[in-house]
């Protein structure tokens, strides 16, 4: 087992090491994240009523 002190020193000394991202690439891969959710979301919304379509139309079909 460590001792508190050292493990503090040590995750210290880890924590200096990251490189944090800058206020302005936060706010761009924000900006990012969300232009892909809303694409993401048009293509789904269009696949699905493409299948929609598709379903109804073969079971209109059967009938």
């Amino acid at each position: 087992m460590q001792n508190p002190f050292e493990f503090m020193q040590e995750v210290r000394a880890e924590g200096s090491k990251v490189t944090w991202p800058t206020r302005r690439e936060t706010i761009i891969t924000t900006i990012m994240v969300f232009i892909f959710v809303a694409v993401t979301s048009v293509f789904f919304l269009f696949i699905d009523q493409v299948l929609r379509f598709a379903m109804g139309t073969f079971l209109n079909f059967l009938r």
